[in-house]
């Protein structure tokens, strides 16, 4: 842990002499994350603006039996929308408490209230369950 948070530190000291901008706007564009197991396509996880968007791809569709819907997502061929992270994603964002996560964010310049941004640099994996969420 101390080798990670010196790392950090010697990170930062070198960023410290780029002038960069605080992380927090988002594109007019859709940005995607893709939520895999293994090499299954499960789903997108869409944002654009203030809106996330999740549907489910047609290869989990194809092979629905075969595994369990995410939670919070039961129909597959709704598309779901709402203007805040849901929890099964929210909870792939560590607590923003954490010495390491503040340091973190400091660091790369990233907003804490950028959900968008959290989940971007933060989501990849998860302790809470066995799937890849691939920003693309």
């Amino acid at each position: 842990m101390l080798n990670i948070i010196n790392k950090l530190i010697r990170k930062k000291k070198s960023l410290d002499k780029i002038s960069a901008p605080l992380v927090h706007q988002i594109s007019k564009r859709d940005e995607v994350f893709l939520l895999k197991y293994e090499k299954l396509l499960i789903g997108e996880l869409r944002f654009n603006e203030n809106e996330w968007e999740f549907k489910y791809s047609e290869d989990f569709k194809k092979v629905k039996d075969k595994y369990n819907h995410i939670a919070g997502f039961s129909n597959l061929n709704k598309v779901y929308r709402n203007h805040e992270l849901w929890p099964f994603f929210q909870s792939r964002i560590p607590g923003l408490k954490q010495p390491a996560v503040k340091e973190i964010l400091k660091i790369e310049r990233i907003d804490s209230t950028n959900k968008f941004e959290l989940l971007k640099r933060f989501g990849k994996e998860s302790i809470n369950n066995p799937y890849e969420l691939e920003f693309v």
